[in-house]
């Protein structure tokens, strides 16, 4: 403890010292440019002890992490010429990189391991796998200033000598690029020199350096995967896509429509999760529970009474019509009319040029990876002893449940809740959190837990689930008053997905999986092998339909036209909703993100009971809530909660993609009655926060002028 006190105490001196006394004055261009024929003369008189106390300084600079380096650089091509420059530099850089990095473990690696160590788990590993690589390519491409590489690498476990080899190779390429430019400005001896060839050459190779860089660092990772799995001479296929999703299908669509060879695989049913097991068959539910509501409210529509028989399985026979009549828009011979080699199977990928089906092998320049997500189940005691239910297996259902309990608050769990408690079931819903939907603001998720309550629905929140007991008929949780049972019939898990990245292949090649599960990528949507890319479910960060086929246009793209053209993916503006009654829908920055982020806004809302439509249509409530930049109309985010929220959405949505604040919503023609025109009128609440109440007062006082008879 005492040594680090004292290489702490030395350091903070030495810091202090180079503030305190201005010393940055002399580590600028424009002190290099006055002194540079006195330091040539005394280089001239005095070499080896020029060349010493040089190496020193620059030591000393670099492993204090002092701003300068780059000067120092410079004045060293100016001074000792290309050869005996780029010679002495990229020593004494690597030197006093090391002693920072040897400063930073010393002092704070331990602290840092002991309290982040859980965390930082996969960041270890990955450093004891590829750390060398990872290394070469910063010191390669500074994305980062060098000396927070030095200090954060030494909180890491890499060897010291690793550290040191690494940055010595690594960093010599760009060393040579600034001390060649230092050399030639130390030929500057008037402005005509400027133009020297020489110089602009330097200048050229500063500018296109890192350009140049990171096509070695492209190379390099071909190099490396080749090494391990050789390249065909020959591909079948432009692309392969695993998995028949929505990410999946839109993939290979586009790589059809641009007319390369594509092959999709998909192993169960074509359209996925979305039209076999989510949106589709929830919606249509969803639909079908609503008219039920519709019944029950009938005096709100003036009617006396209405009554309405069903049948709970010819609901869920329903659902099966509905899927099989979209079907056609996600088959095999639609795909296979559009130019696509759908294959039915077992994707197992054997290398990042060849995928193998059931016994036939395909090669392939790129693969995209889009096999999804499946429910996630927890590891519940007693879980076992249940026959428990999830978004996936639901639909197998044809006898009601008497009590159905519904494990998860969020979008799925929510949906799903309010539906099987309008068709007749007792619903019990458990959230663990305080408030159910936890991403939204807790009014709007107020406004959605009242109405659950008025249609009869138990909502336990802040109840943590711990056993299932009575041989799996009692599910028995932790609440800040003690122990609760809640006994069902069935019980639904609807706790989130986890992306399916097992048993296809990708353990075998190290393909590196993100701390949440998901296929780690980049923001080209690539691996850590630059030809097999990801989109949908399986990599996230959103778990949207819509999502999925937004990243599989730029999948697609760049597994096609790399690297001669390559778009990192858009998650600027990416709207959602929750088909709850009332609907949510959101595009952007609620209060809670915004809070979180530290971005200041205003607040603007329009309660929907006052909007003409939705009085006419008895579903006068929720409302409109915008948020905007302090001052200004251009908007941040939007939440809608009401009737058909996640259709009135939209426009919010395109007004945020191309830059239109609330004043061009305020001046667009509604129809009038609409719910629409509730989007204008919180335009015209915030227009009405923002009056010009100086510039009004003077036209108050013009008017009473004018009447006056001026």
């Amino acid at each position: 403890m005492n040594s680090r006190r004292t290489v702490l105490l030395l350091v903070a001196v030495l810091i202090a010292a180079f503030f305190i006394f201005d010393l940055g004055q002399y580590l600028t261009l424009d002190f290099l440019k006055s002194q540079h024929q006195s330091f040539v003369d005394y280089y001239a008189a005095h070499q080896a002890l020029t060349i010493a106390l040089y190496f020193s300084l620059y030591i000393l600079v670099t492993a204090l992490s002092l701003p300068g380096a780059a000067i120092m650089t410079l004045a060293g091509g100016a001074i000792f010429g290309l050869v005996y420059g780029a010679a002495i530099i990229s020593f004494a850089s690597t030197i006093g990189a090391t002693l920072a990095f040897l400063i930073s473990r010393f002092l704070l690696r331990d602290y840092v391991q002991s309290r982040f160590g859980d965390k930082l788990k996969a960041v270890n590993a990955g450093i004891e796998r590829d750390g060398d690589f990872y290394l070469f390519t910063l010191r390669l491409i500074p994305i980062f200033p060098f000396f927070i590489i030095n200090l954060v690498m030494g909180l890491t476990p890499m060897k010291t000598w690793r550290f040191y080899l690494v940055s010595q190779i690594g960093m010599l390429p760009g060393t040579i690029v600034y001390v060649n430019a230092g050399s030639q400005l130390g030929k500057l001896d008037s402005l005509s020199g400027i133009l020297s060839p020489g110089l602009l050459l330097s200048f050229a190779l500063l500018g296109l350096f890192p350009l140049l860089a990171k096509k070695l660092v492209d190379w390099l990772k071909q190099r490396k995967i080749q090494q391990r799995y050789p390249r065909p001479k020959r591909f079948d296929y432009n692309l392969v896509v695993i998995g028949g999703g929505s990410a999946g299908l839109v993939s290979a669509l586009i790589a059809a429509t641009v007319k390369a060879k594509v092959a999709l695989i998909e192993k169960h049913k074509m359209g996925g999760d979305c039209l076999n097991t989510g949106c589709v068959p929830s919606k249509a539910l969803i639909r079908s529970a609503k008219m039920l509501s519709y019944a029950r409210r009938a005096k709100d529509f003036g009617l006396q009474k209405t009554t309405v028989s069903f049948d709970f399985a010819e609901v869920m026979e329903r659902i099966q019509r509905v899927i099989k009549k979209i079907e056609p828009h996600d088959s095999v011979e639609r795909f296979t009319r559009l130019g696509v080699d759908v294959v039915q199977g077992d994707a197992q990928i054997r290398s990042p040029f060849e995928v193998e089906v059931d016994g036939r092998m395909l090669t392939t320049r790129n693969i995209i990876v889009a096999t999804g997500a499946r429910p996630a189940v927890p590891d519940i005691p007693g879980i076992d002893a249940v026959d428990y239910l999830t978004s996936d297996t639901l639909w197998d259902l044809r006898e009601q449940p008497q009590h159905l309990l519904v494990l998860g608050g969020g979008p799925i769990g929510c949906e799903l809740a309010q539906s099987f408690q309008r068709l007749g079931s007792q619903v019990t819903l458990v959230q663990r959190g305080e408030h159910i939907m936890p991403r939204e603001d807790t009014e709007i998720s107020a406004l959605v837990q009242q109405r659950f309550v008025d249609e009869g629905m138990r909502v336990l929140t802040g109840h943590t689930a711990i056993r299932f007991a009575g041989g799996g008929a009692t599910l028995i949780c932790a609440h800040a008053d003690g122990e609760v049972s809640i006994p069902f019939d069935r019980v639904l898990i609807a706790l989130g997905r986890r992306a399916n990245t097992q048993g296809f292949g990708l353990e075998s090649l190290d393909v590196r999986i993100a701390r949440t599960g998901t296929i780690a990528a980049d923001p080209f949507l690539r691996t850590n092998y630059p030809n097999i890319y990801v989109c949908g479910d399986v990599t996230g960060p959103y778990q949207f339909t819509h999502t999925a086929s937004h990243q599989a246009w730029y999948a697609s793209v760049n597994a096609l036209f790399s690297p001669f053209k390559s778009f990192r993916v858009d998650y600027s503006v990416i709207p959602w909703a929750t088909y709850t009654d009332p609907e949510i829908a959101r595009v952007g920055l609620n209060e809670q993100a915004a809070r979180e982020k530290g971005i200041a806004f205003e607040v603007t809302t329009y309660g929907i009971d006052d909007l003409d439509r939705a009085i006419a249509d008895s579903e006068d409530h929720g409302l409109v809530k915008v948020l905007t930049v302090p001052g200004k109309d251009k908007i941040l985010g939007v939440t809608i909660v009401g009737s058909h929220a996640g259709d009135l959405i939209a426009e919010f949505v395109m007004a945020m993609k191309h830059g239109l604040g609330l004043n061009k919503i305020l001046a667009t023609i509604h129809i009038y009655p609409t719910l629409a025109e509730a989007n204008k009128f919180v335009a015209g609440a915030w227009k009405k926060n923002h009056k010009p109440e100086r510039l009004l007062e003077w036209v108050a006082r013009f008017h009473a002028w004018r009447r006056g008879g001026g």
